[in-house]
């Protein structure tokens, strides 16, 4: 009677982890993964990677692995940084190193520390721009690059005035 409890137990866990982890999978988008990251619990900072063609993603807590998220991406996505006067800049892919030395593409990373202050970048994927550049707010989505760059443009001016 005890082991039949004790696998019952044990299967509930694990079924509620598994919804768990597949809700996480379905919720988080691009629009709201910055978000997302800052919610989580770290003391330094937390890191998005997506590796090679980008189909699942890590979730980097202070360095350590915590959990991946499974079809956020694919190959198509493209990052770039914007610079007022050279314009949108395509961020060339890095290789990443894993713990068995491993040589791996870089398909896709974003970094957030515990200040709020993240990498910036605009991020196109299926016929949208997401900014992930603003500070304060969360990200904006463009229809286009072109409106994206029009949006910082019109943002320095005032700045500048």
């Amino acid at each position: 009677m005890i082991v039949i409890v004790i696998m019952g137990v044990i299967y509930t866990l694990s079924v509620t982890s598994f919804n768990q982890q597949k809700e996480i999978n379905d919720s988080v988008t691009l629009k709201n993964l910055k978000t997302f990251l800052t919610d989580l619990e770290y003391e330094k900072s937390v890191r998005l990677l997506c590796l090679d063609e980008c189909e699942s993603c890590d979730i980097f807590i202070d360095g350590e692995k915590d959990s991946t998220l499974e079809g956020l991406l694919d190959s198509s996505v493209k990052v770039y940084r914007y610079d007022y006067y050279l314009g949108l800049q395509e961020i060339m892919k890095d290789v990443y190193f894993n713990k068995e030395n491993r040589q791996e593409n870089v398909c896709f990373s974003y970094k957030i520390d515990k200040k709020g202050v993240g990498d910036q970048v605009l991020v196109e994927y299926k016929e949208k721009v997401y900014d992930f550049s603003t500070y304060l707010s969360g990200t904006q989505v463009y229809n286009s690059t072109e409106d994206a760059v029009d949006a910082k443009a019109k943002l320095i001016e005032e700045v500048a005035r």
